[in-house]
């Protein structure tokens, strides 16, 4: 039997939901990252029920989230979610800026993440990028870039999400794994790259031709 779920029931965080969560066998509907953005979606929980979640649009779904208690069998299912790091970009330090040097700091920050096919969000002087891809390489094109007044640091998608509304959680986290995501070689493996290029670089002779028009015998 599918469940419509229409309306989240709370979350257990929540005072009562923890005390009712003490006492009863919790069912977890576990979404990876680019399902939670989600406002409508059909799954079932790791105990096999099937819900149907159809959440107003400005809603979205966080761990915790409480969508389903059944009280004659004491069941409860609640939304199990891990979303990865994002990496913060503040840009409130170009402010004291002149504007030819905002626009060409942020016009080179947009190429720079653009050329890696990052999904960004902005949100006031801050830029938010979800983890796409290892960390590390994420920090190394940071740094390979140098962006002059330009402060990174990475911080719990959870914590970010708390602070956009639904659609920017949409925008955020939706599409950073729905797709596979192709490797992005780092400033050090570009030179190796391009060095390596270097060293294969030999010239071919050129084609000759063919004439394709044969002389043949006279008829006789």
């Amino acid at each position: 039997m599918m469940i419509l779920v229409e309306k989240k029931l709370g979350n257990l965080s929540d005072q009562a939901w923890r005390n009712r969560a003490q006492h009863a066998q919790i069912d977890p509907l576990v979404l990876e990252q680019w399902e939670a953005p989600k406002n409508r979606l059909r799954k079932a929980s790791q105990g096999g029920i099937e819900l149907a979640i159809a959440l107003p649009r400005s809603e979205h779904l966080q761990d915790g989230d409480v969508l389903y208690f059944d009280e004659e069998r004491n069941v409860l299912v609640a939304a199990r979610i891990t979303l990865k790091e994002v990496l913060v970009i503040e840009l409130e330090h170009l402010e004291a800026l002149s504007p030819n040097e905002i626009l060409r700091t942020c016009f080179e920050l947009g190429h720079g993440l653009g050329n890696q096919h990052w999904p960004a969000v902005i949100k006031g002087s801050t830029v938010y990028v979800p983890l796409s891809v290892d960390q590390k390489v994420m920090a190394s094109v940071m740094r390979t870039h140098a962006f002059e007044h330009v402060k990174t640091h990475f911080a719990p998608g959870e914590e970010i999400a708390a602070k956009l509304n639904a659609k920017e959680v949409r925008m955020l986290f939706a599409g950073a794994d729905a797709t596979p995501h192709h490797h992005h070689a780092t400033a050090d493996e570009h030179e190796h790259e391009h060095e390596h290029e270097h060293e294969h670089e030999h010239e071919h002779p050129r084609e000759h031709s063919h004439s394709h028009n044969h002389k043949y015998p006279p008829a006789k």
